[in-house]
């Protein structure tokens, strides 16, 4: 290490990967706007919050949990201009309520790391 390699870091920080508690939270904070699909749901990370990232594996067993909790449900659409149909997600009607919630812990835990 060298001195210079301190200064890059702080001026091109890596990206931080998202822990499953965080995915799920950011999850929810998306379906509750609209349904999405994993790709997607990644794709939009980046896009918004380019400092965060969140890894295939994470996605899906934050996916997962949230299925087992009934939180969200999933069905396959074949979504313009894709080849393949997608499987989509959305909030099941019983988490209408504390879907929100936990979505406000995302943008909490966001907003805190910006100011």
């Amino acid at each position: 290490m060298k001195l210079e390699d301190i200064y890059q870091f702080f001026e091109n920080p890596p990206p931080t990967y998202l822990c499953q508690e965080l995915a799920v939270c950011y999850i929810l904070y998306v379906l509750v706007q609209g349904e999405s699909y994993g790709t997607e749901l990644i794709q939009q990370l980046e896009n918004e919050y380019p400092t965060y990232r969140l890894s295939d594996t994470v996605l899906y067993s934050a996916i997962k949990f949230l299925e087992d909790e009934k939180a969200i449900t999933g069905y396959w659409k074949k979504l313009e201009g894709r080849g393949r149909p997608r499987r989509m997600y959305q909030v099941s009607p019983e988490w209408q309520v504390p879907a929100p919630n936990l979505a406000q812990l995302w943008q909490d835990y966001i907003t805190r790391r910006t100011n």
